[in-house]
């Protein structure tokens, strides 16, 4: 029998997230691993409300064969392909159930920074001038990272990603006035204290319309006001390598220090050009519903009580200036039962241990958001 929180979660994505209208044209792009039942739901919906539909199907262990063998010539026209073809996109989908998250991982540094400098960031760029929208729907090996079943990460991912969007995004704006008047954003917690400027900088609401789960509020520094150190307390990936206890220190906005559970690694991805020892974004999380991390970055960066920045290009609704072939997400979890910690705005504490603290935002505290 047909699982009816999938329709649910197709008509959330393609009604709410990029609301599709009649006569646009929609790329929804997927791997072959994912559910065919979820795709054909999606293609439904999309031809109910008028659109037309074009599908990209991928598979992972095919894109580690392109990327090994690849060279410059055949990415860059790889690139101009998937530009000209975004372009005659009015919305896009992005469905992914990777079965194996560390099928890049073995693939040497210089040819995936080739990949990224090249295919990886023109089709970003090319992705953002549409509406657009990502998810990642719940399989076995998902379940497994989660230390979780797999019917309890089904219904752990039907749940947070059906959160009433509309009454958080309403909760969101006190917070979205406040950081848009805001200058001096200061954080501290363990092993971490920094400060940076967010002065006249774009305010963008996560409230479904860009990720599925959502539930964030994100901004970007001023691309050189970013001094002290940070510690982050939660896992990341990236190609397929987890890191822990990341630790950077910046210096007029540049990492001037990078530490892990494998600092060579970390700094080979800081050096992957200019912008990606520069932070991108900064950003506040509270899905009232994701409580711990999956080492899953659709996941945890909304984990309630966190923050993250991104190291890498920004986003061109909050446009500090720094452009890169990368955006990896970086996540602190600052509830007491990860150590603590406190935000400030221009001097004033905005959040401590992962609750508001002034009443215009109590309403974003997961117990208001949760409460009917």
């Amino acid at each position: 029998m047909k699982d009816p929180r999938i329709q649910k979660i197709a008509n959330l994505l393609v009604n709410h997230s990029i609301k599709v209208q009649p006569n646009e044209h929609v790329l929804v792009q997927t791997n072959t691993e994912i559910e065919i039942g979820v795709v054909r739901e999606i293609i439904k919906e999309i031809h109910k409300a008028g659109g037309f539909v074009h599908i990209d199907l991928r598979e992972a262990t095919v894109t580690r064969q392109l990327v090994l063998g690849g060279t410059k010539e055949q990415f860059n026209i790889l690139a101009e392909w998937e530009v000209e073809r975004m372009a005659k996109m009015d919305g896009y989908i992005n469905l992914r159930s990777p079965v194996n998250t560390s099928e890049l991982s073995d693939i040497p540094t210089e040819k995936l920074e080739l990949y990224a400098k090249t295919y990886g960031k023109f089709q970003s760029e090319a992705i953002y001038k549409t509406k657009w929208v990502t998810t990642r729907f719940p399989n076995a090996s998902m379940a497994q990272e989660a230390g979780m079943s797999t019917e309890a990460f089904e219904d752990f991912y039907f749940d947070i990603c059906t959160v009433d969007y509309k009454k958080l995004s309403k909760a969101m704006e006190p917070l979205k006035d406040y950081m848009e008047k805001a200058k001096v954003v200061e954080i501290k917690g363990p092993e971490t204290d920094l400060s940076f400027s967010i002065e006249n900088m774009g305010v963008i609401k996560g409230d479904g319309t860009d990720n599925i789960p959502d539930g964030e509020l994100y901004t970007a520094p001023i691309r050189d006001s970013v001094n002290g150190t940070i510690t982050f307390n939660t896992p990341s990936s990236f190609n397929g390598f987890t890191f822990d206890n990341i630790s950077l220190t910046f210096a007029k906005g540049k990492v001037v220090k990078a530490t892990a559970n494998h600092s060579e690694r970390l700094n080979e991805i800081l050096h992957t050009d200019e912008g990606a020892s520069y932070i991108g974004e900064f950003a506040l999380a509270f899905n009232p519903k994701v409580k711990v991390p999956m080492n899953n970055t659709l996941f945890d960066e909304k984990i309630d009580g966190s923050f993250h920045i991104a190291l890498g290009s920004c986003f061109d609704e909050a446009d500090n200036g720094n452009k890169s072939a990368i955006h990896w997400d970086l996540i602190s979890i600052q509830r007491q039962d990860y150590g603590g910690g406190e935000i400030y705005f221009d001097g004033q504490l905005i959040r401590k241990d992962g609750r508001f603290v002034s009443p215009q935002l109590e309403g974003l505290n997961s117990d208001k958001v949760l409460a009917e």
